[in-house]
């Protein structure tokens, strides 16, 4: 893109030169169309795909309005200009983009968005922002919380507002636009226009230019899109297959589920595949650490929900692979607008289950094109996997009979000749033995009652002064605690039930320390 180009449609030199240093060329359909009504200060309804521009388109008008009007730095918790985007990637990337068209400007942005600390955020919008990108969430709290006002923002930007109404952002964005002054310049990009957003943007847009460079074909006509034909069960090796086509640069995988993107993760990296995988329940940090690995060729595989299928800009991205076909066709749509971006071509493969039929029926009808069936040999692959599996079954087996073996009490008594196991009845080893039987009684829990044990102390241990004064000194026989070792007693035979236990709370509390000891 030229400086005499972008100079042509109304915009500042120095902005000029920015873009140049970017290395674009020429300007996009999106952007020829919509940056002179945006510098005319009229409402714009861009209806746009994703990977078109629509980020420079209102990027570089807004941030020379804004440096034309701008007198000083902004008033803390107020800024200049608003830009809502429905997802955090999204929004993160808009940041970025934004801060490269306007380099060496003294502009100020903010990035609010969910799953990180507030504070760094609030904590730059006390200081004055101009240009601050967010998403509807994050940016309701902040607002709740007094962070935030809007009553002096005079420019909105609704990004990929057909995701806010997929994703239910709807009822947010328009509390949020309320809060907002009612003269101020709003710019609506989608890449479709359902009824609903249609009537949204009635409500948001004030005579609004109306942009359309959507395409008439649904998908890029530079993607060549697949069909396979394999069961839920196949769908592993079939993919193992795909991967290693000699032309793959790099691939996104898209799945339905968050707990199926963990589990397709888990299984390339086992198979020696490097991957990454992002979606909901990931944490910030997690979603962004996995993002840069995929953008810089740490991973070349990259396995998504639906979260990654929109605004998510990613060069060089060869192949997309439908591992589940989504519920709603428009979702295949920008599944596969990952690849083929910026007039490069792309191939799109979709896993089809026999199941999925009704679906893929769906996606050729929104799309006008019927998918090309392909074939692939999956025994080689699933022979490997087959033995790969019984290998890792094998070794778990092993490493469980290497476990150590549980202690043997038996064994363990019959090393031990002092400790011999009795062969007479407890009754005979009494009447043979009466000092034995005593032993035994103060070792086993389960001995007569307390009170024969009483009678054999008072016979075997006469009660001498020095007995007496010990056992006063510690107060274990004194009335008050007898009393209360009873009631504990009667406590744990109604506990236990039916179940013999003879020592109900007699047994005095001095004998049942000796008998622990």
């Amino acid at each position: 893109m030229s400086d005499d180009v972008f100079a042509d449609l109304g915009l500042h030199t120095s902005f000029c030169r920015s873009v140049a240093k970017l290395g674009f060329k020429q300007p996009s359909e999106i952007q020829s169309a919509a940056i002179p009504k945006v510098l005319a200060g009229q409402d714009v309804l861009a209806i746009a795909q994703t990977g078109t521009g629509k980020t420079a388109a209102f990027g570089l008008p807004l941030l020379q309005q804004i440096t034309e009007i701008k007198r000083g730095r902004a008033k803390p918790r107020c800024p200049r200009s608003l830009i809502l985007a429905p997802t955090r990637e999204l929004a993160l990337q808009i940041h970025d983009e934004l801060n490269k068209l306007c380099a060496g400007s003294n502009l100020h942005f903010a990035c609010v968005i969910g799953g990180v600390n507030q504070n760094p955020q609030v904590k730059k919008l006390r200081a004055g922002v101009d240009v601050l990108i967010a998403a509807p969430g994050r940016l309701l709290d902040l607002m709740n919380q007094g962070h935030i006002t809007l009553d002096e923002t005079a420019f909105l930007v609704l990004d990929e507002c057909d995701r806010l109404l997929d994703m239910g952002f709807i009822p947010d964005v328009r509390r949020i636009v309320k809060a907002m002054p009612k003269q101020r310049q709003s710019l609506l990009f989608s890449a479709t226009m359902p009824k609903d957003i249609v009537r949204f943007a009635n409500e948001v847009l004030d005579k609004p230019a109306r942009i359309d460079v959507s395409p008439k074909e649904i998908t890029v006509a530079k993607i060549d899109q697949y069909a396979i034909m394999v069961s839920n069960a196949q769908k592993r090796a079939a993919l193992e297959t795909l991967l290693r086509d000699p032309q793959m640069q790099r691939a996104i995988i898209f799945t339905r589920t968050k707990h199926g993107a963990n589990k397709v993760c888990r299984q390339l990296n086992s198979s020696g595949f490097v991957a990454e995988v992002i979606h909901g329940n990931k944490t910030q940090a997690a979603r962004q650490r996995a993002l840069q690995n995929f953008k810089h060729g740490d991973a070349w595989i990259l396995v998504a929900t639906d979260i990654a299928a929109r605004g998510i800009d990613i060069d060089d991205v060869s192949h997309v692979v439908n591992y589940e076909l989504p519920h709603e066709p428009e979702s295949y749509v920008h599944r596969i607008g990952r690849t083929g971006r910026a007039g490069a071509t792309g191939v799109a493969w979709a896993l089809v289950d026999p199941a999925e039929r009704s679906r893929l029926r769906n996606i050729e009808r929104l799309t006008q094109k019927k998918l090309e069936n392909l074939q692939i040999d999956l025994a080689e692959v699933e022979q490997k996997i087959d033995e790969k599996g019984a290998a890792t079954k094998h070794a778990n087996n092993a490493d469980a009979g290497k476990k150590p073996r549980q202690r043997n009490t038996k064994a363990r008594a019959q090393k031990q000749p002092n400790q011999k196991k009795p062969t007479r009845s407890r009754a005979a080893q009494t009447r043979g033995n009466p000092q034995s039987a005593r032993g035994n009684e103060l070792n086993d829990n389960s001995g007569p009652a307390t009170s024969m044990r009483a009678e054999e102390r008072d016979v075997s241990e006469p009660d001498t002064p020095k007995n007496r004064q010990s056992g006063a000194s510690k107060g274990r026989g004194s009335p008050n605690n007898q009393r209360r070792q009873m009631v504990k007693g009667k406590n744990s035979q109604a506990k236990n039930g039916d179940k013999d236990n003879d020592q109900g709370g007699n047994r005095t509390p001095r004998r049942r320390r000796r008998t622990v000891a």
